[in-house]
Formats: structure tokens, C-alpha cells, sequence
């Protein structure tokens, strides 16, 4: 239409929305595009129904009855079929088959589908009654899926495949008066239509049984979603909208107003959830609110004023399963309430009995009248109180609905009557001036949300998420609620997430997202609403990926730039592309699919020999456009690897899929170097997946099994190198295979299996003695260091340690040397502390010197930890920092993780107990034995213990469980130490004290006489030797504190001996010295908490001793830092002391 631009039937006279004169040239039918493909892959719904005893009752019928009957039920259901938005595809003697999907599709056409079969079920059980045969019945089958669509065919030959024939056998074994439907229906149209389990058949042609489902009726959902059943998640990002509706109603209200509000997005985007909200927000209000609520249809005939209807409906009370005279008595009713003047009832009554289809005779009216009567009716509602209407989806709406709206907002002016509708943008393409020139007119226009608003919606609909799949549905999403939603709802339905606690956890692999039908729906109705060369486009853009180029388009398409401005501007004025600045392409600007599921699906539209074509064209135009590759390295692999996926078996199949294993192989080096492990780690998988030569094959399984730690994923690190070994020994590679076990001996070790590592470890470096002495061989000396230091098996450690020195020095690898300083460095770290951290700051000058970030990270986190033993808290932070930023842009998780783990020791010394609460928020507690990340135990049972939390403490503490018996000594007595805090915090003191003794054992045993376990357990064990009263086990405890060297001392528990000496003097002068010694320590160290303790305990010493000036000061310094703290046992200990001492609370 030259007027308004709605689309027409070629040969129509006059627009049928605007009711403009059409030209001839706007009615003359285009000519097919030369490119347009002859058949699309489609989701479609099939519906088969037959007749049930219709031979029987044409043998004993006159022929030409059997004829009038089978035409009255084929009209029928044609009629129902249609009015449904399907398409008759044909008949088969007494049966119809029949297709929604093709040639437009709609959202809920799986929906629509089922809604039509039981009609059709109950439509030929009528008809049977009518002519006296009531045996006569129907049964129907509903099947939902892809299938062949030939584009422009009419009757029979618009759909093939598999789907047809699943959905003729679904038919068949349906008992008569009954609709079975498979599951991909059950799931699109289940929040509409209420379904029993329709048992489990063996089909023909189908070599498993089949589940199926029978729809028992439509319970008036009509997509079923304004009202969440089940997991409802999270509002958010919209508080601003919302906030705003509120406000203009209360303003309607409150000066008896009208006011129209048009909610505009993207489907999915939250128009809908908007509406629940604002309802939820009015109906717990103490003054009541007329509400109601109505949806455009999209398809059928008939549906004139739907929304409107629904709304009258649901005011009246009028179900759908209501007889005709029923309905007339309910509104009848309804009427005599609210209007109490016959004179208007006697007006309205007539007009909503047209408009509700249930007048006694079909009498036209002038539409003047009909919007006068229903203005009036709303009206009369607005004055008992004030009234709501929502029109949803009312980009479907008609033209005359859209005229009504407006004709309300202009007629009621002073009517309390809030209208909120809800519509895509291809409103505006109907109604370009939509609202335009009403002063009670705003537009609320919904953007997608933010990402933080996304992992907000997702966290809370989803607690607990496993973090690459939350990434990956977010990533997907890209801020449209429903599509985060409805993906998270897809992978519950088939059973792929599972609830445990306050998380779901994968049932299986899930390696990639699979789009939900309904979602299919959403998207293949928006893109069949385009003109056929917008669809095309889009089809070619979708090869080209999410985002692209002019050029590259262009290339892939072969359209030319004369023709390919106006369709992206197009797409872009309808928010289905978007255009970005990007400065380094010649054409100054990309397109890109707002949406990534709209690409999916358009892509998905393409046959598999399009693709292949596609993309081998958008690599070649890629490869030319980009010579070095390296930055696009990743999109050309993905080219050549749909290309060859789509046609295996192709002539050239062989050459695309060298190129393809090429391609991935580039790809992953690229996403290596950029820190993407996950990326790097898939795309080396699927390479080595690609080669048939065993050696290459093991060549990338170990880079990809050592990827892995980095992600990570450890059984995925063990599966991979495993698999590596093996091709190498079946090669006879008995060196590779050594050396990649070393590789897997420490993914072991790094999980706790020490005995099973070691032993590997020594079977490998036993075969590689044999050979040369090679690199290999000295960076598995240094590994055996390691695991022989954490065992507690130190002479072991210190042998291998200076083995690998050797080595290495021999062999001038700065790699190696790293990794031999480093061992030696661990070994000598609890004896020799100096010659430690000397070792760790050359370790850590050369890894940057030699550009090794994961040494790098290894020598910045073990300095932090020197640090720790010299109760340097501030530098440990700096060191952590820096490893912590080295890790994450490497993207290492475990190690970032072990990193965040590792600060909060110092930020509990510190003070800084908030910050290392929300430090512990950002590990997933599901990855927490994924790295070293058992330092959490070193702080945060106490800051809980501390605030009077101890169920938190205890909850820590059990996430760690099975550190119990570890092999590793590092993780055990972490373990025990926190074991040993929360036994004290119970009040279990022969316990704590057993636990203390056996976690400085440990720890020594490991020459750790400063490790932060063993500065736990002693302190724990003193203190419960204290409140047991046994004072010679508390004297002899912190005796051996002071038996330590003062070189290997650590001053904190340097401070924590004069504190406790204290506690054990008898003379009060000796007492108060220690106190004033340690409290002077803590100062100096920075331990603010300890400080407090110390202050408190001379104060209190001081008020029993009569001294109470000199306990003012400390006891008002101790009580401000427990404030500050939120240490609430410790503040009401201190007030009950400072009361004594009249010290001002």
C-alpha cells in the first residue's frame, strides 16, 4: 500500500488496512527472485485426523448421504483448520492432514495446532449427533519439528520428511475422540493446553517407542505466560519503567484521567513481564482496580477486535466452555452492576453481544455506535473504580482495534481508564503515528538489559548455575529476558539441569546451546513477516555470523551495494540488525544481528548445500580481506568447519576438511595467545578430531588436556592426556608418552592423588633416565619436588629439587630454571625463608624477562605466601593482585580463583573482613576443589566465629569435607586448623586442642613453623587449653613458640606468645608488660582484630585489679574496632566490661 505500506493479496483494489486505492503496480504479483531457494528446512506443526467408524456408516448409508456427510465434514474442518491459521495440506479419503508454519509462521503454532485438532475431535462428535449416527468420531495426532517446505506450493507437496510420517502414525494409534501429540508439541503448547500421559507406543518406522501425550482442553492460557508457574525469576533492570507506569496510573487515578501508555521492544524483551509487575504492584493495593487484559491474534478469521472481546469476557466471566445463553446471562448480569440505567444497557447490550459473537441475531451495526457502546461500557467501570486495560501483542492488531484505542483516549478524557499495550515495533510499520498528537500519550520504549541485569535475572532464576553454562545462555541471550528464560526452561524440560540444594547442576554434557521451539516460533514469525528480500539477507548475513561487514555480505550474496542500502536500512529501522562505529573497516561501520537467535534461525532456514556454498564463499572472502588471518583466525575455521559438516560427503570433502583441521588448529593458537583457554581448548579438540594421522592426533590432545587445567576442567585434563599417552605407546613413542605423563601426574596431584601422581611421576622419569638428558626429564624432577614437599617427604623433595637445578642449568631453559627455582624455593620455604624468597624473586625476573605468564603467576602467588610467614599482609596483597591480574588475563579460572581464595587471609589480618566475605561470593562453590582455594579456611570460619556466626563458620568449613583425609598435606591440615577454629567456636575444647596439635604436627613436619595452619592451631589449641583450665598444656604450647628460632619466628605469633604469657602470668605487673608488648606488635603488623583482643583483655585485667582509668582508654579502643568489625560477641563482652569501669557506651 502506497499509504500506509501494509502488505496486500496481488489483485486487491484497496488496502485492506487503510482501505487506500491500490495501483496496479502494487497489486501486480513480483517476480520470484532468481536466487530464492526452492525449498526451506522449517518448523512445522502437522496435524493428521481420520474418521473412526465412517465405513461402517457409509455401508449401511444412501450413497449420496455418505457423499452430503463427508463434504460437510470436510468443510468443517477446513473451516477450523483455517481459522486457526493452518493450511489444509489434503485429504485422504476421510482423513485431512493439515500444516501450520508454512508459508507464514506464528509463534504458537504448535499451539494453534492442538487447539484445532481438539476442535476438529469435537467438531465431527457434534456433526455425528446432528445426523443421527453418534458412533461417528474423530482422532487426531500433532506432531512438531523440522521438515522439507516447498516455498509457493498450495495443496499437497508443501511438506516431506520424517515429521509427516511420525505425525500419520501418532494419528493412528489416537483412541477415537482423542488428539496425541509428540513431545516437542507437548513442550511448545503446554502452557496453554493441560495434557495426560498418553503412554508409550511402538511406531511404525521408528526403531524406539515413542512417548506421547493427550491433550485433554485449552485452559484460555493463550501462550500461556503472564503468570509464572514454577521458578519465577527475578524483575530486574526495569525498575525505571516500571516505576514510570506506576506513576502515570496513579496520576490517571488520582485526577480521573485517561491515559494511554504504549510498551514497545523486540518479542521477548519483557513487555509482558512489565504488565505482571505493574498488576502485582495495584492488586495489593487497599483500593481496587478493575483490571483486564486482552491479546491480538495473529492469524484466523474473525479475530476483529480480539483483545477487546477477551477483556469484556473477563469482566462478564464468560469462559470459553460457555453456551451462548449462558454467556448472554453473564453479561446480562454484568451490565445490570455497572450500568444502572436501562436506557444504556439497552445500547450497550446488543453491541458486546456482537462484539463477544453471541448476539441472538448477527445484526450489523454502524461502527459509531459499537465504539460508542464500548467506550460507554469501560466508562461505567472507570466510575465504580478505576479501570485497567492491557492490549498485548498489538503489532497483530487490526486496524479498527488500533482505531478504538485511539478513540477511547480521545472520547474519556475524564475517565479514570489506564491503557497499557504491549507491541513489537512493526507496529509502527501499520501505524507510523501510533499515539501521536494524545497529550495522555506516552511511549515506553524497552531496550535490551543490561549485562549486569542479565547475570542478575539469571542468578536468581537459576541459583548455583555451573559458570560456563551461565555464560554461555547469557552470551546467547544477549539481554533479552525471554530468551534467557525460556533457554533456561528448555534445558530443565529435557532434563539436562537438575535441582541439588539452591543450584542446578548439567545431568549430562551440554556442549551447546540447542533453541527452544517456542523461541523458533518467536523468531521464524517475525522473519516470515519480511518482504522476501529482507529474508534473504538475512539468511546470507546469518553464514556470515552475528556480526559483518557491507563487503562481506556483499560477497556471500552477490547482491549489489545499489540494492543491499535499502534492505539494511530497512532491518535496521526494524531492530533486526544494528549498525556499530568501527573505525579500522574500509567501510566504516558494521551490521550485526541484534539478536543471535534470529540469526540462528534464519540461518537454520538454509539447506545444508546453501550452507556448504555460503560458506566456503564467506572463508575465501575472509581469507582475501585479511591476508595474515591471525586476528579473524577463529572465524575462518568456523567457515570451513560448517562447510565441511554440511556436506561430509561431498566430492572435495577431503580438501575442506584439511583446511578445516588447519583452520581450527590457527584458530586455537590464536585464542591461546589471547588467554582464551576454553576457546583454545575446543578448538584443538575438534582439530584433533579432524586428523587421521595417531601422532598429530596425540600432538593435540596434550595441548588440549593441558588447556584444560586452565578452564577448568580436570577429568576432562585426565581423559585428554590419557588418550595422548596411549596413541604415543601404541606408536611406540615410549619418550612422548613419558613425557606426557608428567604432564598427568601433576593434574593429578593438583586433585589431591598424591600416591597414584607420585607413582606415575617415578614410572615416567624412571623411562626417560633411559634417554638423553632432555628437557622433559628436568621439568618432571622438579614436579616430583613439588609433590614430594606437599607429601611432607622432604629430603625426597630436596633431592629431586636440586636434580632439576642441575638440569636445567645444563640444558640454559629459562622455562626450567623457573620451574627448578621454584621447586627448590618450596622445598626451602619453612627452614630457610630467605633463601626462599631470594629464590622466588629471581624465579619471578625471569619469568617476565622471558615472557611465562604461568610462572609468572606462580611466583607471585608463593612470594604473597612468604610474605604471609613474615606477617607482611600489605605486601601479599600487592603480590596477590598482581597475580591475580596476570591469571585473569590469561584466562586461567583456576588459578584466579586460588588467587581470590589466597587474599582473604590478609584482608582477615587486616581487618578488611567485608571484602574477604565478598571475595568468597566470587568462586562458585560448585569449582571451589578446583584449584587451591582452601585458604578461605583460614579466615572466614574466624571472621564468623568472630561476628557470632557460627553456623557460618561451620558451613565453610563443610564445604571442604573431603580435605579431611587428603593425601595432600597442604589441604589437610587447612582442613584442620579450620576444624580446629570451629570446634572452639562450639565449645568442643579437648577437640580444638587435639585438632591444634595435630595441624602444627603437620605443618612442622614440613618445616612450616610460619604457615598460616600452624599459627591457627597453636593459637585454637593455647586458647582451649586456656578455658579448660589447663594451664600446664597452654604454658607448654606457647613454650614452643618461643623455642623457635627468632629468624624463623613468625611475629605474629611472636605477638600472640606475649598475649598469651599474659593470660598465664600470675604477677600483675608481668601480665600488663605482655599486654602492652603485644598489643604493640599487632599495631605494628597491622592485625587489627588481635589488637582489639589484646587491648580488651589488659582492660579487663585492669578492672579486676581495680585500675580502672588506666582501662578506659583501652577498653574505648578495642570496643571501636569490634564495631567496625560487626564482632557482636566481642562488643557485648567489652560494654559489659566497660560498664564496670563506667566507661561511656
Amino acid at each position: 500500500c502506497p499509504s500506509c505500506g501494509a502488505a496486500n493479496e496481488p489483485g486487491e483494489k484497496f488496502c485492506g488496512e487503510c482501505g487506500t486505492p491500490l495501483t496496479a503496480s502494487a497489486t501486480a504479483i513480483a517476480p520470484p527472485l532468481s536466487h530464492a531457494p526452492a525449498a526451506e528446512r522449517r518448523l512445522v506443526s502437522v496435524l493428521f485426523a481420520d474418521l473412526v467408524g465412517f465405513t461402517a456408516l457409509s455401508e449401511s448409508r444412501d450413497s449420496e448421504d455418505v457423499r452430503e456427510l463427508l463434504s460437510r465434514y470436510f468443510d468443517t474442518s477446513r473451516r477450523l483448520i483455517e481459522l486457526y491459521g493452518g493450511t489444509v495440506e489434503k485429504f485422504i479419503g476421510d482423513a485431512v492432514m493439515a500444516v501450520w508454519g508454512t508459508p507464514t509462521a506464528t509463534e504458537d503454532d504448535a499451539e494453534r495446532a492442538v487447539r484445532a485438532a481438539l476442535d476438529l475431535v469435537a467438531a465431527v462428535s457434534a456433526l455425528g449427533d446432528e445426523v443421527g449416527a453418534s458412533e461417528l468420531q474423530a482422532r487426531a495426532g500433532v506432531l512438531t519439528g523440522e521438515a522439507a517446505v516447498t516455498l509457493g506450493a498450495e495443496g499437497q507437496g508443501m511438506v516431506a520428511g520424517d515429521l509427516v510420517n511420525t505425525a500419520a502414525r501418532i494419528q493412528s494409534v489416537a483412541l477415537p475422540g482423542a488428539v496425541l501429540v509428540g513431545e516437542s508439541t507437548r513442550r511448545a503448547s503446554e502452557p496453554t493446553v493441560v495434557y495426560e500421559d498418553g503412554g508409550t507406543h511402538e511406531l511404525k518406522g521408528k526403531e524406539e517407542a515413542v512417548r506421547l501425550f493427550r491433550a485433554l482442553r485449552v485452559v484460555s492460557g493463550r501462550k500461556g505466560a503472564l503468570k509464572s508457574t514454577g521458578l519465577e525469576p527475578p524483575f530486574v533492570g526495569r525498575d525505571r519503567e516500571l516505576r514510570l507506569v506506576k506513576e502515570l496510573f496513579h496520576a490517571s487515578s488520582g485526577e480521573r484521567t485517561a491515559h494511554l501508555v504504549s510498551a514497545m521492544g523486540i518479542a521477548g524483551i519483557g513487555k509482558s513481564r512489565l504488565a505482571w509487575e505493574f498488576y502485582k504492584y495495584f492488586d495489593g493495593l487497599v483500593d481496587n482496580v478493575y483490571w483486564h487484559r486482552g491479546r491480538c491474534l495473529a492469524y484466523g478469521e474473525g479475530v476483529t477486535y480480539w483483545a477487546l472481546a477477551d477483556m469484556v469476557r473477563m469482566r462478564a466471566r464468560i469462559s470459553e466452555d460457555d453456551d451462548d445463553t449462558t454467556a448472554r446471562s453473564k453479561l446480562e448480569a454484568t451490565l445490570s452492576e455497572h450500568l444502572l440505567d436501562s436506557d444504556e444497557r439497552a445500547f450497550v447490550e446488543p453491541m458486546l453481544a456482537s462484539l463477544l459473537g453471541i448476539a441472538d441475531e448477527q445484526t450489523s451495526h454502524e461502527r459509531h455506535d459499537l465504539f460508542a457502546a464500548w467506550r460507554l461500557f469501560f466508562e461505567r467501570l472507570a466510575n465504580t473504580y478505576p479501570t485497567v486495560l492491557v492490549f498485548e501483542d498489538m503489532q497483530w492488531a487490526d486496524a479498527s482495534l488500533l482505531d478504538f484505542v485511539e478513540y477511547l483516549l480521545e472520547w474519556s478524557r475524564s475517565s479514570p481508564l489506564f491503557v497499557l499495550t504491549l507491541a513489537r515495533p512493526e507496529l509502527l510499520e501499520k501505524r507510523p503515528n501510533w499515539g501521536a498528537g494524545h497529550r495522555n500519550f506516552t511511549s515506553l520504549h524497552l531496550s535490551p538489559l543490561s549485562e549486569t541485569a542479565m547475570s542478575e535475572l539469571l542468578d536468581g532464576f537459576v541459583p548455583g548455575l555451573p559458570e560456563q553454562l551461565r555464560e554461555q545462555i547469557l552470551a546467547r541471550a544477549q539481554g533479552v529476558p525471554l530468551y534467557a528464560v525460556e533457554t533456561v526452561r528448555m534445558l530443565l524440560d529435557r532434563g539436562l539441569l537438575v535441582q541439588e540444594g539452591s543450584v542446578y547442576t548439567p545431568t549430562a554434557e551440554i556442549p551447546s546451546l540447542e533453541v527452544p521451539e517456542t523461541l523458533q516460533g518467536l523468531v521464524a514469525s517475525r522473519l516470515d513477516g519480511l518482504p522476501t528480500e529482507e529474508r534473504r539477507l538475512l539468511q546470507d548475513a546469518a553464514v556470515l555470523g552475528k556480526t559483518f561487514t557491507r563487503q562481506g555480505l556483499a560477497a556471500v550474496g552477490g547482491v549489489a551495494d545499489a540494492e543491499l542500502d535499502p534492505l539494511l536500512t530497512s532491518l535496521v529501522r526494524k531492530e533486526i540488525l544494528g549498525v556499530q562505529a568501527d573505525p579500522t573497516s574500509p567501510e566504516h561501520g558494521q551490521y550485526g544481528f541484534l539478536q543471535d537467535l534470529v540469526r540462528h534461525v534464519a540461518y537454520e532456514t538454509l539447506s545444508k548445500r546453501e550452507r556448504r556454498a555460503r560458506h566456503l564463499s564467506a572463508a575465501a572472502f575472509l581469507v582475501e580481506a585479511f591476508p595474515s588471518e591471525d586476528e579473524i583466525a577463529e572465524v575462518v575455521a568456523s567457515h570451513y568447519v560448517d562447510a565441511y559438516t554440511a556436506l561430509p560427503d561431498a566430492g572435495d570433502a577431503a580438501e575442506v576438511k584439511g583446511k578445516a583441521q588447519a583452520a581450527l588448529v590457527r584458530a586455537g593458537d590464536r585464542a591461546d595467545s589471547l588467554g582464551a583457554a576454553g576457546e583454545a581448548l575446543r578448538y584443538l579438540e575438534h582439530a584433533a578430531e579432524l586428523t587421521d594421522d595417531p601422532l598429530e592426533r596425540a600432538v593435540l590432545l596434550e595441548r588440549a588436556g593441558w588447556l584444560s587445567v586452565y578452564v577448568p576442567d580436570w577429568p576432562g585434563a585426565e581423559k585428554l592426556l590419557g588418550e595422548a599417552i596411549v596413541l604415543c605407546e601404541a606408536q611406540g613413542e615410549i619418550r612422548a608418552a613419558a613425557r606426557i605423563s608428567g604432564r598427568l601426574a601433576m593434574v593429578e596431584f593438583w586433585q589431591g592423588k598424591s600416591e597414584v601422581s607420585i607413582a606415575r611421576a617415578e614410572a615416567a622419569f624412571a623411562t626417560l633416565e633411559e634417554y638423553e638428558p632432555a628437557e622433559e626429564m628436568a621439568r618432571l624432577a622438579a614436579t616430583l619436588a613439588n609433590s614430594y614437599a606437599f607429601v611432607g617427604e622432604r629430603e625426597k623433595a630436596l633431592e629431586k629439587a636440586e636434580l632439576a637445578l642441575e638440569l636445567a642449568q645444563a640444558l640454559g631453559t629459562p622455562e626450567l630454571l623457573v620451574r627448578a627455582f621454584s621447586a627448590k624455593a618450596l622445598v626451602t620455604h619453612g627452614r630457610r625463608p630467605e633463601e626462599a624468597l631470594a629464590l622466588r624473586k629471581h624465579q619471578l625476573s625471569l619469568t617476565r624477562e622471558h615472557d611465562l605468564p604461568e610462572l609468572e603467576m606462580n611466583a607471585l602467588f608463593n612470594l604473597s605466601d612468604i610474605c604471609f610467614q613474615h606477617d607482611r599482609y600489605d605486601d601479599a596483597l600487592a603480590y596477590l593482585g598482581d597475580a591475580l591480574a596476570v591469571a585473569r588475563r590469561r584466562g586461567a579460572r583456576a588459578q584466579e580463583w586460588s588467587t581470590i581464595a589466597e587474599t582473604t587471609y590478609p584482608l582477615f589480618m587486616l581487618g578488611r573482613w567485608d571484602e574477604a566475605l565478598e571475595a568468597f561470593g566470587q568462586v562458585p562453590e560448585e569449582r571451589l576443589h578446583e584449584g587451591t582455594t582452601e585458604s578461605f579456611l583460614s579466615s572466614l570460619p574466624e571472621i564468623h566465629a568472630a561476628r557470632g556466626d557460627v553456623d557460618g563458620a561451620v558451613r565453610v568449613l563443610s564445604l571442604y569435607a573431603p580435605y579431611r583425609d587428603s593425601e595432600n598435606l597442604q589441604r589437610r591440615s587447612m582442613y584442620l586448623a579450620g576444624a580446629a577454629l570451629v570446634a572452639r567456636a562450639e565449645g568442643r575444647f579437648e577437640e580444638t586442642i587435639e585438632l591444634g596439635a595435630e595441624t602444627t604436627a603437620l605443618c612442622r613436619e614440613a618445616g612450616g613453623e610460619s604457615f598460616q595452619q600452624t599459627k591457627i592451631g597453636l593459637v585454637e589449641a593455647i586458647e582451649a587449653a586456656l578455658a579448660l583450665g589447663r594451664h600446664d598444656r597452654a604454658d607448654e604450647l606457647v613454650a614452643s613458640i618461643e623455642a623457635v628460632p627468632p629468624g624463623l619466628r613468625s611475629p605474629y605469633l611472636g605477638a600472640q606468645a606475649l598475649r598469651l604469657r599474659a593470660r598465664l602470668a600470675a604477677s600483675e605487673d608481668a601480665a600488663l608488660e605482655s599486654y602492652e608488648a603485644a598489643a604493640q606488635r599487632f599495631r605494628e603488623l597491622g592485625v587489627v582484630f588481635w589488637l582489639a583482643v589484646t587491648l580488651f583483655e589488659s582492660a579487663e585485667r585492669r578492672v579486676a585489679a581495680g585500675r580502672r582509668d588506666e582501662a578506659e582508654p583501652l577498653l574505648l579502643e578495642a570496643r571501636e574496632i569490634f564495631e567496625r568489625l560487626e564482632a557482636k560477641p566481642w562488643l557485648e563482652r567489652s560494654e559489659r566490661v566497660g560498664g564496670a569501669a563506667k566507661v561511656p557506651v
